[in-house]
């Protein structure tokens, strides 16, 4: 709901918007029902591959691109998007590059600093897949290229929410290794997660972040440990009672 206005008029330049909304109940889809030039839809969360594939089947114009409420497109990435809308060629997707905000403050590196999205594609040469549905992946028929300028990505508006996020991704990211039979043991607990840290902080330089990067890569590691704990609560749950 504290997203939903600007991420609206962020993306004003648009022939078509388009809100899938999980039957929010914060006031969100009271909302967008009163913007008229956005078309809201409510529809049951399964996982975003699916959410993503169901928004696809709405989209009626020529080019789609995805962005989630707590993004922003810079001026930069605006207008290369509708540059890229006007060329004649046969690139067909295009990555932007995204920065993560902790709360006003960028995060330079702590493993985030690679961060590349596949968002913006011409309608008909896409789909994600089913079987990834958590940083889902985006199957494209034809060329891609990269965008100018930059997505910001406000993920972070405090210690509890960042938490709840990540262990909403853990879960289904164990449903996701639930369906390949992943065995969890003490090495997906212990070292997984130790390793996850390790690399965003020291290797990939998150302590250059200050506490904010400790904070990240803290949180980020806790969310590989949590993965495997909900992995292992499908597995007990789904065994057979003797």
């Amino acid at each position: 709901m504290n997203h939903i206005h600007d991420v609206i008029a962020n993306i004003s330049f648009a022939d078509e918007i388009i809100v899938v909304d999980s039957f929010s109940t914060d006031g969100t889809y009271e909302t967008l029902k009163e913007l008229h030039h956005v078309n809201v839809i409510q529809r049951d969360f399964e996982n975003f591959a699916d959410q993503r594939n169901f928004a696809i089947t709405k989209a009626t114009c020529e080019w789609i691109l995805f962005i989630d409420a707590d993004e922003r497109l810079t001026p930069e990435l605006q207008d290369s998007i509708q540059n890229a809308t006007k060329k004649q060629s046969d690139t067909a997707a295009y990555k932007i590059k995204r920065h993560f905000m902790f709360n006003q403050k960028m995060m330079r590196f702590s493993g985030l600093q690679t961060d590349v999205v596949l968002r913006f594609f011409k309608n008909g040469t896409a789909s994600y897949r089913e079987d990834i549905i958590v940083h889902e992946q985006l199957d494209i028929k034809g060329e891609i290229d990269n965008l100018d300028g930059f997505m910001l990505h406000y993920s972070f508006s405090g210690y509890k929410s960042y938490k709840k996020k990540t262990e909403h991704y853990g879960k289904l990211k164990a449903q996701e290794l639930f369906k390949k039979g992943t065995r969890p043991n003490w090495f997906h607990y212990v070292i997984k997660p130790i390793y996850k840290f390790l690399i965003n902080y020291i290797f990939r330089l998150g302590f250059l972040d200050g506490p904010e990067g400790y904070v990240i890569c803290k949180l980020n590691a806790y969310g590989v440990h949590f993965r495997y704990k909900e992995l292992k609560k499908l597995r007990s749950t789904s065994s057979p009672k003797q």
